[in-house]
């Protein structure tokens, strides 16, 4: 899947798969606002400048999924403006939502844990493992469960 060696590329190059670290090396500003409660975050491209902008209510937990989220707009769809990632975003079917939230996945959830389980893992104990939504990894891991 080109997604995922992209996704790996990038990881392997700047040593990290935090997403506010990449987004730093890669000279995209993440900016944290006092958004509204049911806008976690979005993308925006200004004159060759990129943002991603992060509500700051949220939790550490959220503000980097959101993060990891925002950054797969940022490389996968630099020129588009994103709307706002809403809270119920994960359910979307959109191709660009859908998208950012695989990089998400892929970013955030690491495939060497995923043979490391006993048959008797569910996706649950793989979401708080990794701290992220079970959605990224019903995605990551379509079809295996």
């Amino acid at each position: 899947m080109w997604l995922k060696t992209f996704i790996e590329k990038q990881i392997k190059k700047y040593n990290t798969s935090c997403p506010f670290k990449l987004a730093n090396y890669l000279n995209i500003q993440v900016i944290e606002y006092d958004l509204h409660e049911e806008i976690r975050g979005y993308y925006k491209y200004d004159r060759r400048n990129k943002y991603i902008v992060i509500n700051s209510n949220l939790t550490d937990e959220w503000k980097r999924i959101v993060c990891a989220h925002e950054l797969g707009h940022a490389l996968l769809h630099p020129r588009l403006n994103t709307p706002f990632m809403r809270k119920n975003t994960l359910f979307l079917i959109d191709k660009i939502e859908r998208e950012a939230n695989l990089f998400a996945a892929h970013l955030l959830i690491p495939d060497e844990n995923l043979f490391n389980f006993s048959e008797q893992t569910t996706i649950y104990d793989i979401a708080t493992l990794h701290n992220v939504p079970i959605e990224l990894v019903e995605l990551k891991y379509k079809g295996l469960f």
